[in-house]
């Protein structure tokens, strides 16, 4: 590995290797997110998928079928399923979260309104799944539909969850598993499937899909407490919107009368002050809750890392065992 490879980020050199495979898939999406009776459509749906994601997702599912030696056009169309799946769960979830920042610009709820987020993120959805049926796999749909039905299930269970301060970190990573990994795991195994790989290739693609995917959500839960600028949201918008992420589980475990006080008016009764996030932040110190959880979300890491063992030896088998590393390392 040359010196400039070496210095690259993980996710870059994923990139970097997919390219032309990636470039087809921003082609699909131009023209698949278009729409000739409703502009407002193909705008909203820019604004989100143009505001300079990594397109993590998509490039997993190029990433794990090549890996496993496919050389046909359909991952691409997976790709982009892939991808419009996503785009439609932010859309939905910036209305249920009410946020005003996504990416570092302003919400597509906030520049339009709720009413043109829901039903264009209903529209890609139904866009997803005229994609996934000209794959012509029938397994594949299965996976991607199961998918999407799981990550709306963990949206609602975070509904009733987040604000409770009874949640146990199993309920915790049951919503993370729905919300978040059940994509990422979604996204490497077709990629496995489409290629024709063997079940024990497809199921370890699920396993790293899954592991990469909790470390990825918990990682994003410390850097709503723990992170610097330019990490595409307002610090403490978990904090805000109520949410019990795994740090202050950790914290909770371990607080006094006073603490769990605080937390009750905060999270579970939503009467928030001035200087409230600041405390809370300071009682995360206090109880080690940010290493706690960065220690789950390496553990989680190294899960994923495990499982690319039991793939085929392949260039990009060892940039998405760094990607695993990356996805953490971004809390150090």
């Amino acid at each position: 590995m040359s010196l400039d490879e070496a210095s690259q980020k993980p996710l870059d050199r994923l990139a970097a290797a997919l390219a032309a495979d990636m470039a087809a898939v921003n082609a699909l999406i131009a023209t698949r997110m278009a729409s000739e009776h409703a502009p407002r459509i193909p705008q909203v749906t820019a604004h989100l998928v143009e505001a300079g994601g990594k397109r993590l997702r998509p490039l997993l599912t190029l990433a794990a079928a090549r890996l496993c030696g496919y050389a046909g056009a359909h991952h691409v169309h997976l790709a982009a399923t892939v991808e419009f799946i996503h785009t439609a769960t932010l859309l939905h979830d910036d209305v249920v979260d009410e946020s005003a920042r996504r990416r570092g610009r302003p919400t597509a709820n906030l520049l339009w309104d709720n009413k043109s987020s829901v039903l264009v993120g209903d529209y890609l959805f139904a866009r997803s799944f005229q994609l996934m049926t000209e794959t012509g796999s029938m397994r594949v749909m299965d996976i991607l539909a199961n998918a999407s039905a799981t990550i709306a299930e963990g949206e609602v269970l975070q509904l009733t969850a987040a604000s409770d301060l009874a949640t146990t970190e199993a309920v915790y990573l049951q919503v993370v598993r729905g919300k978040t990994a059940a994509l990422f795991s979604a996204a490497t195994q077709v990629g496995g499937v489409i290629a024709g790989a063997p079940r024990a290739q497809e199921q370890a693609l699920f396993t790293y899909g899954d592991a990469l995917g909790v470390a990825f959500q918990i990682a994003d839960d410390i850097l709503d407490y723990a992170g610097g600028a330019g990490i595409g949201k307002d610090r403490g918008d978990d904090f805000r919107e109520r949410k019990l992420t795994l740090p202050v589980l950790k914290a909770l475990a371990r607080a006094d009368a006073e603490e769990r006080a605080f937390w009750d008016r905060t999270i579970a009764r939503g009467r928030q002050e001035e200087g409230d996030l600041a405390r809370a932040q300071a009682i995360l110190a206090r109880h080690g809750a940010i290493g706690a959880a960065r220690a789950e979300a390496l553990d989680w890491a190294a899960r994923a890392r495990e499982a690319l063992a039991r793939l085929p030896d392949h260039p990009l088998r060892g940039i998405l065992d760094d990607l695993a590393d990356y996805v953490v390392a971004r809390i150090t």
